[in-house]
């Protein structure tokens, strides 16, 4: 599943093409939302919030009753993409089309997406309402973001640090790569209570690798600062190979417990000491 700073960036490019286009032809193939027409509408922007994309339109034009939201989230299989003017997507696309918003310039598609939500914008509140703080959310200042995330995560001292890392109820935008990273740069063992983890430094640390990704000079996702293929991270995808700090053989286990995606979990049995994966 791509990660908040992966939306984040899909956010600014979706936003950078089309922010002031009127739409000119709407298709929103899913069921609840089949019979929705946005043309005439205004695509006034894209954001992300978490791992949830959020565009929004003004009605100008359009029979739409007020500023309205599209969610879309790509959970593991969706994407979207971005034509040029005139251009049109390969016939064999077009099984996988979700949405379709065509301007006078360019046209987006949303491709294989499986949450697809129409909404009025008063109202996104209903879709990422139960998230924590936006790790890249510009609008609320560092200190504001550490300081939310920290009292979340301080509520269930007793959790595994990974898994509490991966609630989005706890802080948005984290995933399995972020999560396993930032479990070793701390040194810790990915199923650490939550109570013996100094928690500001370990979010304002988040913080800072996820913003350097999204930035100009970033290498997105690259925690090791090496960018050679096999070197950009210490342990996530690593298994079997020698940890790039110790040496000791980098481990895996099938799934975090407790988890319906069933992701995988790397670390350094040396560089990172604590409690023991549990058994199963």
């Amino acid at each position: 599943m791509p990660e908040g700073d992966t939306v984040f960036l899909l956010a600014r490019r979706l936003d950078a093409r089309l922010t002031g286009l009127a739409v000119r032809r709407s298709d929103l193939r899913v069921p609840r939302f089949a019979t929705a027409d946005l043309r005439g509408a205004r695509i006034a922007g894209t954001v992300s919030r978490g791992k949830h994309l959020l565009t929004r339109f003004d009605p100008a034009d359009s029979d739409l009753p007020g500023p309205t939201t599209l969610h879309t989230h790509l959970r593991m299989d969706g994407e979207w993409t971005v034509l040029g003017p005139g251009k049109r997507p390969p016939a064999r696309l077009w099984p996988d089309v979700r949405v379709l918003l065509a301007t006078d310039g360019p046209t987006a598609l949303a491709l294989r997406m499986p949450v697809v939500e129409l909404l009025p914008t008063d109202r996104e509140g209903d879709v990422v309402g139960h998230l924590g703080p936006d790790l890249l959310d510009a609008s609320r200042t560092v200190d504001d973001r550490v300081a939310a995330a920290v009292a979340n995560l301080a509520r269930r001292p007793e959790r595994g640090l990974k898994a509490a890392l991966l609630d989005q109820r706890n802080l948005a935008g984290l995933g399995n790569l972020w999560a396993d990273e930032l479990c070793f740069l701390r040194g810790r063992s990915p199923w650490t209570p939550v109570g013996e983890i100094g928690l500001e430094p370990l979010v304002r640390l988040a913080v800072k690798l996820l913003t350097f990704s999204v930035g100009p000079s970033g290498a997105p996702q690259v925690t090791t600062g090496d960018t050679r293929p096999g070197r950009q991270h210490w342990v996530s995808g690593r298994a079997g190979k020698p940890c790039l700090r110790c040496g000791t053989t980098v481990q895996v286990r099938a799934e975090v417990p407790g988890d319906p995606e069933q992701r995988r979990t790397w670390w350094c049995p040396h560089c990172q000491p604590g409690p023991p994966a549990p058994p199963g």
